[in-house]
C-alpha cells in the first residue's frame, strides 16, 4: 500500500536539506530583507520567465503575503516552498517551490524555481534542485514532478535535463508569463527514473 504523507507531516519537511555548496529550507521571516533585496536587483533577469509582477510585488506586505500562502498550501498539503541559500555565506541565491499537490492515484506534484541573478549559471540550481528531488521521492513520497518551461528558456530546459527529467509534450499558450499566454515545453521525472540516474555506477 501506498504510504501517504502530508507535506505539512512529512518527516524532514522542517530540516534543513544540504548539499556541497547550498542548503534548502522554508522560508522565514527574517528573510524578507534578503529575498526583497535579492528580487530588486534580479528583476530585469525574472521578468521574462515569470508572471507578471504587482506593483507592490517587493513590498513588505507582499513578502508577508507569500509566507502565508506558503504556510497555508503546506499545511493543506496542497504544496511547499523553499528558500536556496550559500553554505559558506548565508547568502540567499533564489527559491525552488513545488505545487498542485495530487495525492491517491496519482501522487505527483509541479516544479517552479527561480534563482537570482548574480548566481545564475554556476549550477547552484541543479545542485539545490538534486537535493530537494531526494526528498521529493522520499519522505514527501511523491511518484512524478512536472515542469513546464518557456521555449527559449534554454538555461531552464537545461538543468531539467540534467536533472533527469524527460520533455512529454508541448503545451499551446499553456501559461501566461509577464503578461503573455505562452507556449511551452512539458517536462516530467517519475521517481524510477530518478532512482537509475542516482545510482552509483555498477
Amino acid at each position: 500500500m501506498t504510504r501517504l504523507i502530508g507535506l505539512s507531516r512529512a518527516k524532514g519537511l522542517a530540516a534543513t536539506i544540504t548539499g556541497s555548496r547550498v542548503y534548502l529550507r522554508p522560508p522565514h521571516r527574517r528573510d524578507r530583507d534578503a529575498w526583497i533585496r535579492l528580487r530588486t536587483i534580479s528583476r530585469a533577469f525574472l521578468e521574462p520567465w515569470e508572471p507578471s509582477w504587482a506593483e507592490d510585488a517587493l513590498s513588505k506586505s507582499a513578502y508577508r503575503r507569500r509566507l502565508r500562502r506558503a504556510a497555508q498550501d503546506q499545511e493543506q498539503d496542497l504544496g511547499c516552498a523553499f528558500f536556496i541559500f550559500h553554505r559558506e555565506s548565508d547568502e540567499l541565491l533564489g527559491g525552488i517551490s513545488l505545487s498542485r499537490v495530487q495525492r491517491g492515484v496519482a501522487q505527483s506534484c509541479s516544479l517552479g524555481y527561480w534563482i537570482g541573478e548574480p548566481y545564475a549559471r554556476q549550477g547552484y540550481m541543479t545542485e539545490a534542485l538534486r537535493g530537494l528531488l531526494t526528498d521529493c521521492f522520499g519522505p514527501l513520497d511523491f511518484h512524478r514532478i512536472e515542469a513546464a518551461c518557456l521555449p527559449d528558456n534554454e538555461s531552464s530546459r537545461r538543468l531539467l535535463e540534467k536533472c533527469g527529467f524527460r520533455r512529454e509534450g508541448y503545451a499551446h499558450e499553456y501559461l501566461r508569463i509577464n503578461g503573455r499566454w505562452h507556449d511551452h515545453l512539458l517536462y516530467a521525472l517519475i521517481e524510477k527514473d530518478f532512482r537509475k540516474e542516482d545510482a552509483p555506477p555498477a
